[in-house]
């Protein structure tokens, strides 16, 4: 077997058992779910998922990386507009509304930080932190947003927009508190933007 056929074989096996993951623990959560769950569903054996992931917290470790991965896809996406407030308004909007996908709510909001601790998504944080301190500075610079801090006010709203998607999250009715959420954010925003004289 050749060195990239043996690569490709390692990125597939590693590709079932992730979106097999997912599956299991969407539907169930983490605490739910067993080893057997992953592998049954992916075709595999448990001795993959040991030798790709250790354990059950390191599958749900590499799940983790690839919704964050795509959700931070998705923000950039919301984020690519002609006017930056807008598509920053957008972004902060989407990341408050991905707390109703099934996925993200259980395994990155619920599961990810009460079995792997807070610190598993710290590196999210702090990617998500330059990339609204960047958005921030750039605004003010261009007189959009009121002059202030943009590491300052990157930290209080990206603080803000977690503690809300959290609340989501845990809601028995996740959708009012969205709606909640969203029209609050609004409020909140508004205070940063910098009206045009008419």
């Amino acid at each position: 077997m050749t060195r990239r056929a043996r690569s490709d074989m390692i990125a597939e096996t590693k590709a079932k058992l992730i979106a097999a993951a997912r599956e299991a623990f969407r539907q169930r959560g983490y605490a739910e779910t067993s080893m057997d769950d992953f592998t049954a569903l992916a075709g595999l054996t448990r001795g993959a998922l040991y030798h790709h992931f250790g354990d059950k917290k390191g599958l749900l470790r590499a799940v983790v990386e690839t919704l964050d991965g795509e959700m931070d896809a998705r923000l950039d996406a919301a984020s690519a507009t002609p006017v930056p407030w807008d598509g920053f308004v957008r972004r902060c909007r989407l990341y408050l509304e991905m707390a109703l996908e099934p996925e993200i709510r259980q395994i990155v909001l619920k599961d990810a930080p009460a079995v792997l601790g807070a610190s598993v998504l710290e590196p999210s944080r702090r990617q998500c932190l330059a990339s609204l301190a960047t958005r921030l500075s750039a605004m003010i610079a261009a007189g959009v947003v009121r002059p202030g801090n943009a590491e300052t006010l990157a930290r209080l709203i990206n603080g803000a927009l977690s503690d809300a998607a959290l609340w989501i999250a845990e809601a028995d009715d996740p959708a009012m508190r969205l709606t909640s959420a969203r029209d609050n954010l609004d409020l909140l925003l508004s205070g940063l933007k910098i009206e045009p004289r008419t």
